[in-house]
């Protein structure tokens, strides 16, 4: 009976004509084994987090951290993302290591942050800026919600009872010190950071309606009307933001999805699609393949998003553009950037959107990153830390090893 039922289970989208598109391995779609995919994941988890040129450090017996090493920095970004990554490879030896750091040293203990998490500390842990990147909360919050469905509770951890904890904190915060909670409660959408000044703008990048469901499904804490909403809020939100013609969006908007403008004497500072941009598609895609609640639209951003970048040459687009598609009119300085270059990030992030298409183009994205290596550029520049991990989290998703549940990645 048992055999039964699971072969019904099956069979039910077959049946019923529902397309599945969770967890769909491209690669092996396009002819690849899953040995070749599986030594694909393994060599850019080798390349990250244990070669010469990693970004992943052990510090001590039980704590670790990654490390923006270009900057010389540990930021929420990267703890998180290592998290998620350590979630999705099945190693919670990481996981543990990574949010214990995060907790000795990014975690503010007093003050009108505390509770929240420091968005940038030095190597040796002593806090850059107290203030907190509110996508990092919202990352934290999603790896630990995703732990306790993978993992249960660690022998140090509990993951559920710290993401419940979490939450607490954020949303305890109202503005009266000058620190909201990290979602502007009149838009209802996440905001840039959770000072009151940044809660005026937001992200493009840190809308991830996949991540409010998983809230609410998860989370418990009696909120869920309020994630679902957030959710709703976002995917609207997505539509505005990213151009109707070229699915190009800016780096920071307004709540209505306007990109921010501002003039300071004779300068001018306008938001285009610069880095943080690069995540829009596979967060998208992430939200198509995991819940599908406005897949006609992913869709059809997914095809305008790929044929703008294809209009370069899909071996030569640049990583940054203004909205109509064209070289951005403000390219970026201090800090090592010199030029626009075809970076392995956006190659990567671009090929996650052909999860939401059949298109022409879409395939070919896809072989373009399987054909791409995480190495040093022609001019010597390297990143590990952000291309490095956008580039593990886009062979996750297209290997159909980025989920939520039914993990595989990292069973015996």
């Amino acid at each position: 009976m048992k055999k039964l039922l699971s072969l019904l289970i099956l069979l039910l989208p077959l049946m019923t004509g529902c397309k599945q598109t969770a967890y769909r391995n491209y690669f092996k779609e396009i002819g690849y084994s899953q040995e070749e995919i599986e030594a694909k994941l393994r060599d850019a988890f080798h390349e990250v987090f244990e070669s010469e040129r990693r970004a992943y450090f052990e510090v001590g017996d039980d704590m670790a951290y990654v490390a923006d090493v270009k900057n010389n920095d540990v930021r929420t970004e990267g703890i998180s993302y290592g998290m998620m990554i350590a979630v999705q490879y099945g190693r919670q030896d990481i996981f543990d290591r990574l949010w214990k750091w995060a907790n000795t040293y990014m975690r503010n203990p007093d003050g009108p942050y505390k509770g929240l998490y420091a968005w940038h500390c030095r190597y040796d842990g002593s806090k850059i800026d107290i203030n907190s990147a509110s996508d990092g909360e919202m990352y934290f919050v999603t790896d630990l919600l995703l732990a306790a469905r993978r993992w249960g509770s660690s022998e140090e951890f509990d993951y559920l009872a710290e993401a419940k904890q979490l939450l607490e904190t954020l949303f305890s915060k109202d503005g009266s010190e000058g620190v909201c909670n990290i979602f502007n409660m009149e838009y209802k959408l996440i905001n840039f950071c959770p000072d009151t000044v940044s809660n005026r703008m937001t992200d493009p990048s840190y809308h991830l309606p996949a991540f409010m469901e998983i809230w609410a499904e998860s989370a418990g804490d009696g909120r869920e009307d309020l994630y679902r909403e957030i959710a709703a809020n976002e995917r609207e939100f997505l539509r505005k933001t990213c151009d109707p013609v070229t699915g190009i969006n800016p780096d920071n908007a307004q709540y209505d999805g306007t990109q921010i403008k501002r003039v300071f004497g004779p300068f001018s500072m306008i938001s285009e699609f610069h880095y943080d941009s690069w995540r829009v598609p596979m967060n998208i895609a992430c939200d198509y393949c995991w819940y599908g609640k406005d897949k006609e639209w992913q869709s059809a951003y997914a095809d305008r998003f790929q044929n703008t970048l294809a209009s370069y040459g899909i071996e030569e687009f640049p990583d940054q553009f203004s909205l109509d598609g064209g070289e951005p009119q403000r390219i970026w300085g201090a800090g090592g950037y010199v030029g626009l270059r075809h970076s392995i990030g956006l190659v990567g992030t671009a090929a996650v959107a052909s999860l939401m298409t059949d298109s022409a183009n879409a395939e070919k994205f896809v072989q373009h990153l399987w054909d791409s290596k995480l190495e040093p550029y022609p001019d010597g520049y390297y990143d590990v830390y952000y291309d490095g991990l956008l580039y593990m989290f886009s062979l996750l998703h297209l290997s159909g090893n980025y989920r939520k549940d039914n993990w595989v990645l990292g069973e015996e």
